[in-house]
């Protein structure tokens, strides 16, 4: 029977960024990078299962070659990475779980074997000795959370030198024992600094030199941080938006700078996207911008956020318009603003109330 390839990316430190962290941020930030890894299969491996902070690829009766499998991995650790940067570039939240994302790491393990299979409501899942040998080489002696590790019998199938060298990869020998059975393998460590990270959009800050068209302020009975998550955590957004009947968003990302949401209010759909603007020290700020609401060319909406105890905070809304026209002008002097007020007002009124 030809042998298959076992491939097992696995995010370290997933069970203390849980244990220690927000919990729905976490699993958003760990749902975010395992899409981010599934999208990096670049060799048609199988997806046989999500295992939490783990996938479990295969490829039946097939095992790649060794430039196209260090190729794989390169693609998958260059895609995690970079991923992690953007989150840390473009966040706005300052929960645990944001901005502790970046120190999150990977390790890849690689075995071979044959396989068999079971069969329930027409899915495939693979199962045999190869397969748990390959979840057992997850707990191993090396002493990093940032390696490849790919068994003595696959760099044997696949013809690789037990020390082979690149500017990424740097392999030693190493083996650990199972159910008093030794299985060797090599592994190398990754120098992320070496990897060539895909460039990103980093989000929009703003400058406006000008006071701006309207501001309100209210303060609300809760910290800083949690006032944010309501205000950004698009869910809740109903709830404190009159007028608006849905909100389309990505539910499995944590809101930062750049994201984009549309506004569905009757038959219009006004499309958002995150900026933010230069902060003063212990300030949060959290904007809006849309080109999408007749009569304005441009709104930007400002949320900046100060901590005025440990369980009270002050929310003031800036809202800064552009409209070029001498009619767009008039018309929002006449009612724009009337409607802006009324509406922003009864807003923050009922975010109180859900606070």
């Amino acid at each position: 029977m030809s042998k298959s390839l076992l491939f097992i990316p696995d995010i370290s430190g997933f069970t203390n960024f849980v244990q220690t962290t927000e919990a729905e941020h976490s699993q958003h930030v760990i749902a975010e990078l395992l899409e981010v890894l599934i999208d990096a299969n670049t060799q048609q491996l199988e997806l046989a299962e999500i295992e939490g902070d783990a996938l479990f690829f295969f490829k039946e009766a097939h095992v790649l070659s060794q430039e196209k499998l260090l190729a794989q991995i390169e693609t998958m650790y260059t895609a995690f990475y970079s991923h992690l940067k953007l989150l840390e570039k473009n966040r706005i939240c300052p929960c645990l779980a944001c901005s502790s994302a970046v120190n999150l790491e990977l390790k890849i393990v690689a075995h071979t074997g044959t396989l068999q299979f079971l069969e329930v409501h027409n899915n495939r899942k693979p199962f045999g000795e190869s397969v748990i040998q390959a979840h057992r080489l997850l707990k191993n002696s090396i002493e990093s959370d940032n390696y490849v590790l790919i068994s003595k019998d696959l760099a044997t199938e696949i013809k690789m030198p037990f020390d082979y060298r690149s500017s990424l990869f740097h392999f030693r020998e190493s083996e650990n024992t199972y159910d008093q059975r030794p299985i060797q393998y090599l592994y190398s460590e990754i120098n992320v600094d070496t990897l060539k990270l895909k460039p990103f959009q980093e989000g929009q800050v703003v400058t406006l030199n000008r006071e701006p068209n309207l501001v309100f302020e209210r303060t609300y009975p809760v910290n800083m941080n949690r006032l944010l998550e309501v205000i950004t955590n698009y869910k809740y957004r109903h709830l404190w938006a009159p007028g608006v009947d849905e909100i389309l968003y990505n539910d499995n990302e944590v809101t930062r700078l750049g994201s984009k949401h549309m506004c569905v209010v009757g038959n219009k759909h006004l499309d958002f996207k995150v900026i933010t603007r230069k902060s003063k020290n212990g300030e949060i700020i959290y904007g809006e911008e849309t080109t999408s609401p007749p009569p304005l060319d441009i709104l930007y909406q400002f949320y900046n956020i100060e901590s005025v105890t440990e369980k009270e905070s002050i929310l003031k809304v800036e809202l800064f318009w552009e409209a070029k026209s001498v009619f767009k002008k008039v018309l929002i002097f006449l009612l724009v603003k009337k409607v802006f007020k009324k509406n922003i007002n009864k807003s923050l009124d009922m975010l109180f109330n859900i606070l």
